[in-house]
């Protein structure tokens, strides 16, 4: 068995995407889902053609470089020529927030618009313009990037998620922008403190943010990048490895 990818947003019930003998499965991540898996090697995660999964045995994960699918819009600034047909879609600028006080810009296609902000885990957003297309999308994202970050890492998320928006910080930003819609998600779960950020598949699920996975294991509470799980072979049964413990733990 090998993780071979994720399912999150709303689009899709949470799951990792698990491959055996060509067969491709979904492992729910629901909340209170018992999850009991060892991590093994890991490597490519392979391909998966017409249904069927085929394994890749190259050791750079979670994708080698025959399989990785470079996708051009991810370092356009909007000096392109519209290589794919999504360029010429109606695109939405967007603002997104992530606890307590990251605040993003970003840009997708206006239909996609709530899908990619809930694929992110964002906390707060705000639709702030609409444009014919996307290279004028990503030229006015340049534009605002000058002031704020046009990414956000995963442990950067991780470390705001027992947190709230800063809502002075964020309703002052948007005093800035005529705002068009906001957005403010609710993930089904909350947090006390900060969880341990950790690679394991073991545990009860407590809940997902973007790809972030968030789950109970001996007293502890863990975030896990699903990202950092593709490409790894699983065992039955849970971990026996050491993980740090939080403090509740004792």
């Amino acid at each position: 068995m090998q993780i071979v990818g994720y399912r999150t947003g709303p689009e899709h019930d949470p799951a990792l995407v698990i491959a055996e003998d060509g067969v491709l499965r979904n492992e729910p991540l629901a909340p209170g889902t018992q999850l009991a898996y060892t991590l093994g090697e890991r490597h490519c995660a392979g391909v998966t053609v017409d249904g069927t999964h085929h394994v890749c045995e190259n050791a750079k994960a979670p994708y080698c470089q025959l399989h990785t699918d470079m996708w051009p819009c991810a370092i356009c600034t909007g000096n392109c020529s519209m290589p794919i047909d999504a360029c010429h879609e109606e695109h939405a600028v967007y603002l997104a927030a992530f606890a307590p006080n990251i605040f993003k810009v970003g840009v997708t296609r206006s239909w996609r618009l709530d899908t990619r902000l809930r694929e992110q885990g964002a906390d707060r957003a705000a639709h702030i313009l609409t444009v014919s297309d996307g290279r004028l999308a990503r030229r006015k994202e340049a534009e605002i990037a000058n002031r704020l970050v046009d990414r956000v890492r995963v442990p950067t998320k991780i470390t705001g998620l027992h947190r709230a928006v800063d809502e002075t910080a964020w309703n002052t930003l948007l005093e800035e922008f005529d705002v068009i819609e906001t957005f403010d998600f609710d993930y089904g779960f909350s947090l006390d403190v900060s969880p341990i950020a950790e690679t394991l598949a073991t545990g009860t699920v407590v809940g997902t943010q973007g790809r972030v996975l968030v789950v109970r294991h001996a007293g502890s509470t863990y975030a896990v990048d699903l990202r950092g799980l593709v490409g790894y072979e699983l065992g039955n049964g849970g971990t026996t490895k050491d993980v740090q413990s939080s403090l509740t733990a004792f």
